[in-house]
């Protein structure tokens, strides 16, 4: 049975940062494509930053690039999201993805991961 666990989130002013964790358990030891989603009440899930298994292929939407940074540690079945100079419109409810296959067509679609965390929520203040 796959899990995943975030925490991390919390409450910021504008300008500061704040990093989440996601700890995975049952995932394969090989292979996994992993992510952070967020999402507002009453909107869509927007793919934030997705990392392949090794780490040679990262993804950003457009709105964080520059600003947030994945990286993975598969030693300890951990993702991360380093999220910097932070907006008020950053502020969302974030969410750990994970899928079985590799990083190759629609990383940033929700239909592509087979796995959720609970999510872990991130306020920005102006």
């Amino acid at each position: 049975q796959v899990q995943l666990v975030e925490s991390g989130g919390g409450s910021v002013q504008a300008g500061g940062s704040l990093r989440l964790s996601c700890v995975a358990s049952g995932l394969p030891r090989s292979g996994t494509c992993m992510g952070w989603f967020r999402q507002a009440p009453g909107k869509e899930r927007e793919g934030v930053a997705v990392i392949s298994f090794g780490g040679s292929y990262r993804f950003y939407s457009d709105s964080v690039k520059g600003r947030f940074t994945i990286s993975r540690d598969n030693g300890k079945y951990s993702l991360y999201l380093q999220m910097n100079n932070l907006k008020p419109e950053d502020t969302d409810m974030y969410y750990c993805a994970a899928d079985r296959a590799t990083c190759s067509v629609d990383v940033e679609r929700v239909h592509k991961y087979n796995y959720w965390g609970q999510g872990t929520q991130v306020t920005v203040s102006p």
